[in-house]
């Protein structure tokens, strides 16, 4: 074989190739392959670090003390162009609704969700004020606003952040001659929906039915609660002589949450042929299964976070809910967070909202330390890491959420469930079965993983809403 060289006065000479080629002596080697690789392998911090709890039975029933108040949700709003209604399932989330299904509940229902009046506020003015009768029923159908008190000297004190879904009220109306204790502040225009209370008191009038629940949760809210309103345990303390002690018993909640494992599945399939011929230096087989194992952990951690049934974004406590102060992530949340329950383990975000709370660390001169978790190094927030995960949605609008727990059954935390020792188990509570061959000679595998999570008591999880990522300046 000859090559030709140019010798640069427009001459060009033939040269005989001396040594073999490259190409040529690619033929009669073996390259050296690496494994499959796959895009979207995450750390999945949150499987690594739940705790979790054998469920031999598949069902976890978390039992747990009598609570006088009932729980409440934020409730969705449907609209038609600008004007916002109320959904009538909606309302029975209220507390004051809780439990009214009587025969005639359903239409009772839908005549108060008709009743409701669309008022709007524009950012800065007062939905309710200080010191003003009580009157409405007030949910807030869009917007964010802030519950505002007055501290010892009548400086202003923020209590809370409101936003889309909250409600404020409900308890006010049942009561006669109730003043609001706090002011509720617009900080962005909102739509808010309201219900006078002499509207509620005819529909009352009207339902006997409505009458009587209305009594009986009166009758809940006057019975001895603790702070969390737990039904309380009388004690006695610091007493001299030999007065009579209180008598008491721990009353138990009749119908407590349980949690049933939910299931990833995914058949594979592998052609006999593959098989049986092309398993040097690689098991196709396993290289398979290797793959598909991967992409069910990565689902079972999204639906740990994100399943609407018992993802931790969906079962935290509205008590335990935040919602950002001015947008981005900023300490002042963070401690807020943290506030409200005790040994927190750690926080999980979007690896952006990590960022973003970075940045907002350095606009304040905040210098945030690290924490080290399983020999990696994290950003962390007085002394809790925040843990990154890609499971956690960011929305179209640019908004996310931060979440925080504490875990354990020892220190009533977060707990992971799962069950092992299942039929041809591969890993804890991931198996791959076996099915058939087909005419086709194609060998199915089915892949399945059993698992959910549960908060034992409501301070265990707390969730920061309504980030905004990329707010502007």
């Amino acid at each position: 074989m000859a090559n030709s060289v140019n010798t640069g006065n427009g001459g060009v000479v033939e040269q005989q190739q001396t040594s073999l080629n490259t190409a040529a002596a690619r033929q009669l080697t073996t390259t050296t392959k690496s494994h499959p690789q796959m895009e979207g392998i995450s750390p999945r911090w949150l499987l690594r670090m739940l705790p979790w709890v054998e469920v031999p039975g598949g069902v976890y029933r978390v039992n747990r003390r009598l609570t006088y108040t009932a729980g409440d949700a934020r409730l969705s709003f449907g609209n038609v162009g600008a004007k916002v209604q109320v959904i009538p399932q909606e309302l029975r989330k209220l507390p004051l609704l809780r439990g009214f299904d009587d025969e005639d509940s359903d239409s009772v229902i839908d005549t108060l969700a008709k009743q409701f009046v669309q008022k709007e506020f524009k950012a800065g003015d007062l939905i309710v004020e200080v010191g003003q009768p009580a009157e409405h029923v007030i949910l807030l159908a869009h917007g964010r606003a802030q519950k505002l008190g007055v501290g010892k000297y009548g400086d202003p004190v923020v209590l809370d952040s409101l936003g889309d879904g909250d409600h404020f009220g409900d308890q006010a109306v049942v009561e006669s001659d109730d003043r609001w204790k706090f002011a509720v502040k617009a900080l962005t225009p909102c739509t808010v929906m309201m219900l006078p209370q002499r509207i509620f008191e005819v529909v009352i009038s009207q339902s006997p039915s409505l009458g009587a629940h209305v009594g009986r949760f009166k009758e809940r809210l006057k019975k001895p609660q603790d702070k969390s309103g737990q039904a309380a345990i009388e004690l006695s303390a610091g007493h001299h002589g030999e007065p009579t002690l209180p008598q008491t018993f721990v009353d138990y909640e009749l119908r407590p949450r349980e949690y049933e494992l939910s299931v990833a599945q995914t058949i594979l399939r592998v052609h006999t042929r593959v098989s049986d011929l092309y398993n040097d230096p690689m098991n196709q087989t396993q290289e398979q299964l290797r793959l598909t194992v991967e992409a069910l952990r990565e689902r079972q951690e999204h639906e740990l976070i994100n399943n609407r049934e018992f993802g931790l974004l969906h079962n935290a406590d509205l008590k335990q809910r935040v919602i950002a102060r001015r947008g981005p992530p900023t300490p002042d949340d963070l401690d807020e967070l943290l506030s409200r329950r005790r040994k927190s383990r750690f926080f999980l975000a979007h690896p952006r909202t990590i960022a973003a709370f970075g940045q907002e660390c350095n606009r304040r001169g905040v210098y945030p330390t690290y924490v080290e978790v399983d020999g990696n190094k994290f950003i962390g927030w007085r002394g809790v890491p925040l843990l990154p995960s890609d499971k956690i949605p960011i929305g179209n609008d640019g908004t996310t959420s931060i979440i925080v727990m504490r875990t354990g059954k020892d220190d009533q935390g977060v707990v992971g469930l799962h069950q092992t020792g299942i039929p041809d188990e591969i890993s804890p509570g991931l198996s791959a079965r076996r099915m058939d061959v087909s005419d086709k000679a194609i060998t199915s595998y089915l892949v399945s993983t059993y698992y959910s999570v549960a908060p034992l008591v409501p301070d265990a999880l707390g969730v920061l809403e309504n980030i905004q990522l990329g707010f502007g300046r």
